[in-house]
């Protein structure tokens, strides 16, 4: 997958990944969907990423998903706003991401995995109404945006989207793979 360089591409890519990804979760079957996830040990042992031993099921892979568009808009919008704050907010920083994203994880063991889909499919529209509002220029020239640091905002919201989707994608195949093995 090709880093988008203009909004149209930026747009596009993250609308084709999104569709990919609700694709893949529609041809499941809702036992499927519902299932836990059960990778084995072995297959644990070669995988370190702390994302394969904290997401349990589908709905946490949506929940990762809505909660890091969350960050994108919140980090925008209070930007655009005159209220400086970095992407990832206090009390955490790019060093402790990982903890708040237990902390998310935490949060939403009592969603519904219906409510998480509807949740995802929502702030994606959000997502991609926002990144509507910014020209080329603003979202591909580095630090156009002085809360950007020496990134773009395009490549925020190439992270938050399609690259995500993508990492999303990757586990779910994974999942069904383990799952259609217990068949």
């Amino acid at each position: 997958m090709t880093r988008a360089t203009t909004k149209s591409d930026l747009i596009d890519t993250a609308n084709g990944e999104f569709t990919k990804l609700l694709a893949l979760i529609n041809a499941m079957s809702e036992e499927e969907q519902n299932a836990a996830f059960n990778f084995d040990n072995n297959f644990l042992e070669k995988h370190k990423e702390a994302h394969w031993a904290r997401d349990k099921n589908l709905r946490d892979v949506l929940i990762h998903l809505y909660e890091w568009h969350r960050l994108l808009l919140n980090w925008i919008i209070a930007n655009q706003n005159g209220e400086l704050k970095p992407f990832i907010p206090s009390p955490y920083n790019w060093k402790t991401y990982g903890q708040m994203n237990v902390d998310f994880w935490l949060c939403h063991q009592k969603t519904l995995y219906q409510k998480s889909k509807d949740m995802l499919k929502q702030s994606h529209f959000d997502v991609i109404t926002l990144i509507n509002t910014f020209s080329d220029s603003e979202l591909f020239t580095k630090k156009h945006f002085s809360w950007t640091g020496t990134s773009t905002l395009g490549s925020y919201c190439v992270s938050a989207t399609s690259s995500h989707y993508n990492w999303a994608i990757k586990k779910i195949k994974i999942h069904r793979k383990f799952y259609q093995g217990t068949k």
